[in-house]
């Protein structure tokens, strides 16, 4: 089963500083059609004006994953680390028993927009974590390239979740499958550009959720940024994360 979400139908939020779109239920926008999808919980597309961003603020309890489109993000956390993520960086942010942590665009210019991503752990209450690699343009040209798995493989970051990432760039004929195991969900996001999935063409900000799909089939990319999640089954929604 294939299900599509267009961009234009995600929930939205203008603060001044911040333009928000949200894939998923998240603050102030609620669709109880759109809780989440498997252990997946939250990808909210975010653009922070120059200078400005959120101050120390807590969260418990979820795999939280920052992928930088443009711009840069310096993050600072209470255990301790302080660092500057770029285009191609994936950041995973274990909150678990608890953290503190502030995310803000450093430039004075230039206006920084990211994809955050909140997946429900596989074990609650284990001690906070962070990890951050980088992923080059030449690792991801034209294939679907692990990013973040529970395991760390293939030298992605790892995460106490159900959930494996990968990241890909597709341009003209260049082409990628991905194998889904029997219970398992895909969530497709198109980070930029336009790609075909399956058959539906996806723009950015599209998105495409398969359910009992025996694979999933990338083509046709124009400029394509594209994010792949492979889920495991339903978790439920009660997990707190603040």
């Amino acid at each position: 089963m294939k299900t599509l979400r267009r961009s234009d139908d995600r929930g939205q939020a203008d603060h001044g500083w911040l333009f928000a779109q949200h894939s998923f239920s998240f603050a102030e926008y609620r669709d109880p059609q759109h809780m989440g999808f498997g252990p997946l919980r939250v990808i909210n597309e975010d653009r922070f004006a120059p200078g400005r961003g959120f101050g120390m603020h807590g969260h418990r309890d979820m795999e939280i994953l920052t992928y930088v489109l443009e711009g840069q993000l310096a993050h600072k956390d209470s255990l301790g680390h302080g660092t500057t993520i770029h285009p191609g960086d994936v950041q995973r942010m274990s909150a678990g028993t608890g953290i503190q942590h502030s995310e803000i665009n450093p430039s004075l210019y230039d206006e920084l927009h990211l994809l955050q991503i909140w997946i429900l752990p596989s074990e609650l209450g284990i001690a906070p974590g962070y990890e951050q690699k980088h992923f080059g343009a030449e690792d991801k040209r034209g294939r679907l390239r692990l990013v973040a798995s529970p395991d760390g493989a293939q030298g992605s970051v790892s995460m106490r979740a159900d959930a494996r990432l990968y990241a890909g760039l597709f341009e003209g004929d260049e082409t990628a499958r991905l194998a889904l195991a029997p219970q398992r969900k895909a969530y497709v996001q198109v980070a930029r550009g336009r790609i075909t999935a399956n058959g539906q063409v996806l723009d950015q900000g599209d998105a495409l959720m398969l359910e009992s799909e025996p694979l999933l089939s990338l083509s046709e990319g124009q400029g394509a940024e594209v994010l792949v999640f492979d889920l495991g089954p339903d978790q439920g929604t009660s997990v707190s994360s603040t």
